[in-house]
């Protein structure tokens, strides 16, 4: 099987990419090629679309870190989103944020990419992998405003926070693409205090589960 691993950035998955090159692209029995899309959805988007449209492959892995609104993950436990949703499209009124279903402007079609949580189909394949199945919120300005944060805990089931995770859902549902989205907590979400984080900690564990993750597909 032709794997694809997608990265935001390189040092995420450093890790497995030394572990793929030292036994020439693959980790038995599968291909694995790797797709360092960039920071965002935007770049995500585009980039995976043209790596897909150029070379399908079988199946999509997305690793990255990411923050956690939950007290029940804390950093370095690692994760796997069985939905995603894009955090910060809408609007402020008044205190409170609305996005387009709210508006009225999208319809809710559960099960389809119109849906407001991207969700995965394919997540009762994988519950031996002993991971927690979280919910997840993709926003282009990391959440620090307490009144925000307040709001996605109150009004969501989002466990963890990317800034690519509804990319890699929304292309891979549309073009039918088996998928997986592994996240490794390196922060709780809030204020940027950095000697709180759990960064390398994060990194050592998502590229463990990675490697398992894909000698067992």
């Amino acid at each position: 099987m032709h794997i694809l691993l997608v990265a935001a950035t390189t040092f995420e998955i450093q890790p497995v990419t030394d572990y793929i090159q030292q036994h020439s692209n693959s980790i038995h029995p599968h291909a694995v090629s790797i797709l360092v899309a960039g920071i965002g959805s935007m770049a995500t988007t585009y980039h995976l679309t043209r790596q897909i449209a150029g070379n399908k492959p079988d199946f999509i892995i997305q690793a990255g870190i990411g923050g956690s609104f939950s007290p029940h993950f804390q950093p370095g436990r690692v994760v796997l989103v069985d939905a995603e949703m894009i955090g910060d499209l809408g609007v402020e009124e008044g205190g409170h944020f609305k996005d387009l279903f709210d508006m009225g402007l999208q319809q809710d079609e559960p099960g389809t990419t119109n849906a407001r949580w991207l969700k995965n189909p394919h997540v009762s394949n994988w519950e031996g992998l002993g991971l927690a199945l979280v919910r997840g919120i993709t926003v282009n300005e990391i959440t620090t405003d307490p009144l925000r944060i307040k709001h996605f805990q109150q009004n969501t089931p989002a466990t963890v926070e990317s800034m690519e995770g509804a990319a890699l859902h929304y292309v891979c549902l549309r073009e039918n693409i088996p998928f997986m989205q592994i996240r490794a907590v390196s922060n709780m979400v809030g204020v940027r205090d950095k000697q709180q984080w759990k960064m390398k900690e994060a990194i050592v564990a998502l590229n463990e589960q990675l490697i398992n993750i894909i000698k067992t597909l």
